[in-house]
């Protein structure tokens, strides 16, 4: 069924590559309009790069070529005025909202009692306090459009269970379910879905990189990409290694679409049943 945002607009963070150039490029196939936001730098406190100005860039040209508008625009979800500053002009220029996507994150590792004030302080100022920040600028133009909307907050298996080494990361995706539950309570009156999607490993720069092989393989001294996805694997009831940004997305597409008109206040797995090994 094609269409199935058909003039919407959506408001997606984190949207340079991965994950929300995937939700990007998937919401424009089914006729959505996108105000795309990225840090577009790097933060001290991950052992990878993070997107850079021209994979924003990339992400608005795979919009444009799937004839949709995009306006793309660097900003920071630890800084509320950038944030709205962003989304004004997005706004403005496309017209209303209907669909927020809080989809930026960053991923380091250590162990809780280790892990030192900044390297906390960043998680939490970016993956929760972020995601408070991407919704408090949100809303008032979801109110303000005045046909309802669906706010989809990216948590993570990791906000439904635990996992050692990453106990920051673990609060924070806890934090952020937590949030959606509130907020689908607040806005239910408004007829405001909001839900998060908890994917488990997804195949983006987040995880292929050798931190995160050193996380899933602690006992090789060089572990490759080929050890993290045997290590990953196990993690995941179903036969793969990890999941692709394309299932995600799918799942964001649903929760942004009335085909999932009555469904808020959800936390949804894309997890291939590793929330029940």
């Amino acid at each position: 069924m094609a269409g199935r945002v058909e003039g919407k607009v959506a408001f997606i963070t984190g949207a340079a590559r991965g994950q929300g150039r995937s939700h990007a490029v998937r919401l424009a196939e089914e006729g959505a309009d996108i105000i795309a936001v990225d840090l577009c730098a790097d933060v001290e406190t991950t052992d990878y790069s993070l997107a850079t100005p021209e994979d924003l860039a990339e992400t608005a040209a795979m919009v444009e070529k799937l004839g949709r508008r995009i306006v793309a625009l660097q900003a920071d979800v630890r800084d509320t005025d950038s944030l709205r500053s962003a989304l004004d002009r997005g706004v403005a220029e496309l017209g209303r909202l209907d669909i927020v996507i809080a989809n930026a994150g960053i991923l380091s590792n250590g162990s809780a009692h280790e892990l030192t004030e900044q390297v906390w302080g960043q998680m939490i100022d970016i993956n929760l306090s972020g995601v408070w920040r991407t919704c408090k600028v949100a809303i008032p133009h979801l109110l303000a459009t005045g046909n309802g909307g669906s706010i989809i907050l990216v948590s993570s298996v990791a906000g439904l269970r635990s996992y050692a080494g990453v106990g920051h990361y673990v609060a924070a995706k806890h934090g952020v379910v937590g949030l959606m539950k509130t907020l689908a309570q607040e806005l239910a009156p408004h007829r405001i879905r909001v839900n998060t999607v908890n994917p488990t490993q997804v195949d983006t720069p987040m995880i292929q990189n050798e931190s995160m092989y050193r996380l899933f393989s602690p006992e090789l001294p060089n572990p490759t990409k080929d050890d993290f996805a045997k290590a990953s694997a196990a993690t995941i009831l179903l036969p793969v290694d990890w999941v692709e940004p394309i299932d995600v997305s799918n799942a964001v597409l649903f929760l942004a679409s009335d085909e999932s008109r009555y469904i808020t206040g959800v936390a949804l797995p894309i997890d291939g049943g590793a929330l029940i090994i």
